[in-house]
């Protein structure tokens, strides 16, 4: 490999670089952003070294195999995982078991993460080394063949995985398609041009014969540039303009995450007000002054509960995995969180703010991150694993600023999609318009609402002591607080209440559920978050602002004069009322999945396996994707040996003996010339390795082949033992890498005299066969330095 001309080496490495980077450039949408560029670009680079590296010193396949898995181990954590290396560059314990790991694990992370996906979370691995691995293939095989078209394999494996582990939005689809495709078809143009230079003879040194086939090989190759090209343009145009939406991988491993199963946060209200309301649930610290923990933003409604909407994306429902770079462009005003979880145990994650990362802390960390889903829209999030006692994390926020009446006077209402609501009270309607009958812009007709509410309501929990108030906030409850002589409830009626009023007149409004402290209460560094500190309120959508909060619930130092809660009297005209629409089934509790209940029992032994065989088999299968060549490579000489060995004619099989003895001497260094007899070829033999046996081999080869009988099949099992220790004799005499190299060489299947004179000794050994049938049997020519050895 060392003869190589400097412009091969120049043509192929560039080549090989280019179309790996039309490839790489198609994991911008996965990103959101060039921040993969230096993992990709940088594992490119790396394996086109290791590639011309190990081309250059002449090294198989177990030391580039070596090689590479060291590079990806002191490389891997600079490029792919800087945020766990000491200082960005050198590998960390963390970074190294990571890198292990990763092998395995990085694929199913970068495909069940919603994308954009961030770099700080671990995801450039998979692509680095997708890029380190297929360059080390590609260049090597590009350096090594005469054929080039064999890179092109992985080449274009690297951009269907692009394709396929990436987002159903392409990069530059066209664009790529056409480099892609230009590139390949100027290559093989320019090698082609290349290889008389490179060939053992011209064909102007050959015989007639001889230059015909030459001709030949060309116009396939020539044929096969062709049809290469014409495939690259096909499949750039499937890619470049598909006729439905593109199909990823994402798109079926992503396991649709149906928060519906668990129930609205706001059915749970009374119970904490009433059960813990002096119990610490969590605490917070870093909660600046004014500052609201939410739990929950609910924006359907069915007459039973307020819950959040299923419809699809967008929605206050759909909920993704969490990752390093959400909520992008969020106005306000950073600030870092930190929650301990204490006596609280929901699935609704507190939180504040537009957050952008949720760092898990503790025994459960890993757990809670991989099954923790977080909504942009509605900003809130939750986990698929209940909180418990000593779970921690911090979190990453943009807190929003506050907006004044003055500025939201002059903005209208936010184009929001909405879902439709039902069995809304019947009153809530005319109820809605005549509030806000006097209003002029978007924002007093809010604050009618709110003030119509916290002035002429009554606040009661319905405790101990307290006014009768009933929990709950279905369609009838919320008209018992309309239609009663005295409004009385509290933040789960009020907040619901003017949610629906405000909907009934097209105002975009959602409940809100969390925790906030009094206005009374002196502003501590650590939030501690109680029943008592436990409310609902309303946020309205203004055009340009977002979303703004509301409290439409009285204070709680306001309550009724008297118990009573009786309903006004307003008799009204006997009609015959239609039937009352069909109410939607009540939510009822979640079932919890059987893995939740094993938390408190023992772990599944069968799951703990499940999970051992998963590593081993992606183990086994990166270990397969780098094998791969080299296996094929083993499985070509095997087949040809097989065909060899079996031939129909014991003539032949003598023949192919020979051909297989002189394929490997081939592999081991030794040179032959073009249409060579059996003697030429077994005296060059001889010399360059050192194994005179095979003159008397050749000798005996060619009275087999061309005399008068068919040898026996004693004859041909005897053959081919001495072919397998001449074979066996080859390797004896050399070093472990040198055998390695030869098992692996390609020098045997792309120049070896089999390949390159097959047609032309078939022809004269059949000549010299049909001449023999017709001649008396004294006369037959046996001599091997008069006839050309016949190829199978």
């Amino acid at each position: 490999m060392t003869a190589l001309p400097r412009r091969r080496w120049i043509l192929d490495l560039s080549v090989v670089g280019v179309l790996l980077l039309v490839g790489i450039v198609g994991w911008w949408p996965t990103f959101g952003g060039p921040q993969f560029l230096l993992a990709t670009i940088g594992g490119l680079v790396l394996g086109l070294g290791v590639a011309a590296l190990t081309t250059w010193r002449g090294w198989g396949i177990l030391v580039t195999a070596g090689l590479t898995v060291a590079v990806y181990f002191v490389f891997g954590s600079a490029l792919a995982l800087p945020h766990l290396s000491i200082f960005g560059v050198i590998p960390s314990l963390e970074s190294l078991t990571q890198l292990a790991f990763g092998i395995v694990t990085s694929w199913k992370q970068l495909l069940t993460t919603v994308a954009p996906v961030a770099a700080s979370d671990g995801h450039l691995l998979a692509p680095f080394l997708l890029a380190l691995v297929l360059s080390v293939v590609a260049a090597s095989l590009a350096l090594r063949l005469r054929q080039p078209a064999w890179a092109l394999i992985p080449a274009a494996l690297h951009l269907i995985l692009v394709i396929a582990l990436g987002t159903p939005t392409p990069a530059m689809p066209i664009a790529q398609g056409i480099v892609f495709g230009v590139v390949v078809i100027a290559w093989l143009a320019v090698r082609q041009l290349w290889a008389p230079q490179n060939a053992a003879v011209s064909v102007s040194e050959v015989d007639p014969g001889r230059a015909a086939q030459m001709r030949m090989r060309r116009l396939g190759a020539g044929a096969a540039v062709l049809a290469i090209a014409v495939g690259a343009g096909v499949a750039t145009s499937a890619v470049a303009a598909p006729v439905a939406p593109r199909q990823v991988f994402r798109d079926t491993v992503i396991p649709p995450f149906d928060v519906r199963q668990y129930a609205s946060p706001l059915q749970s209200f009374r119970g904490i007000v009433q059960d813990q309301a002096d119990e610490t649930l969590f605490t917070v610290k870093g909660l600046p002054e004014g500052a609201r923990v939410r739990l929950g933003a609910m924006d359907a409604y069915n007459g039973i509960v307020y819950n959040v909407s299923d419809r699809g994306v967008g929605s206050s429902g759909a909920f993704t995995q969490m990752r390093g770079n959400m909520s992008d462009g969020a106005e306000g005003i950073p600030a870092t969180l930190e929650f301990t979880i204490d006596e609280y145990k929901g699935y609704w994650l507190p939180g504040s703010g537009q957050a952008s990362e949720f760092v898990f802390h503790g025994d459960r960390a890993e757990e809670l991150r991989r099954n923790s889903y977080y909504n942009d829209s509605s900003s809130t999030g939750v986990s698929a694993r209940r909180l418990a006692t000593g779970d921690a994390y911090t979190l990453m926020t943009t807190l929003p600023e506050k907006v004044s009446d003055a500025r939201l006077a002059k903005a209208e209402f936010g184009h929001v999609s909405m879902p439709k609501q039902s069995a809304v009270p019947e009153e809530i309607a005319s109820l809605a318009a005549e509030t806000v009958a006097d209003a002029g812009t978007a924002i007093e007709q809010v604050r009618a609402l709110e003030v119509f509410l916290s002035e002429e309501g009554f606040f009661s929990h319905g405790l101990a002591g307290e006014v009768i108030s009933r929990a709950g906030h279905t369609s009838e409850r919320i008209s018992t607080l309309l239609g009663g002589e005295q409004m009385v409830g509290d933040d789960e009626q009020y907040a619901v209440a003017m949610a629906l009023l405000a909907r009934e007149v097209g105002i975009p409004a959602r409940v809100v559920m969390g925790f906030y402290p009094s206005e009374e209460e002196e502003p501590q560094a650590t939030f501690a978050a109680t029943g008592d500190t436990l409310h609902a309120w309303v946020e309205v959508n203004f055009a340009e602002i977002g979303w703004v909060p509301f409290d439409p619930t009285p204070p709680d130092d306001k309550v009724p004069a008297d118990q009573s809660t009786k309903p006004k009297v307003d008799p009204k005209p006997q009609v015959l009322q239609p039937p009352p629409p069909p109410q939607e089934p009540v939510d009822l509790p979640p079932v919890l999945p059987d893995e939740r209940e094993s938390e408190d029992g023992d772990e599944n032994p069968l799951a703990a396996l499940g999970i051992i065989v998963l590593y081993v088999a992606g183990a086994a299968g990166i270990l397969l994707l780098l094998l791969a060549p080299f296996i094929l490579i083993g499985a070509w000489k095997a087949a040809k040996r097989r065909t060899r060995r079996h031939a129909k004619r014991s003539a032949d099989q003598i023949s192919g003996g020979w051909d297989e003895l002189t394929d490997r001497a081939v592999d081991y260094g030794a040179r032959f010339d073009a249409g060579a007899t059996r003697g030429e070829e077994a005296q060059q033999v001889s010399e360059s390795l050192a194994q005179p046996a095979v003159l008397t081999l050749a000798t005996r080869a060619d009275g087999q082949v061309f005399g008068p009988a068919e040898p026996s099949p004693e004859e041909v099992d005897e053959f081919w033992r001495e072919v397998d220790a001449i074979v066996g004799d080859f390797s004896k005499n050399v070093g472990f890498l040198a055998r390695m190299r030869a098992r692996l060489s390609l020098r045997s299947l792309t120049a070896g005299t089999a390949a390159v004179a097959g047609w032309q000794n078939l022809r004269n050994a059949a000549t010299a066969r049909k001449r023999s049938e017709t001649m008396p049997a004294e006369e037959s020519p046996v001599q091997g330095d008069m006839q050309t050895r016949e190829t199978p």
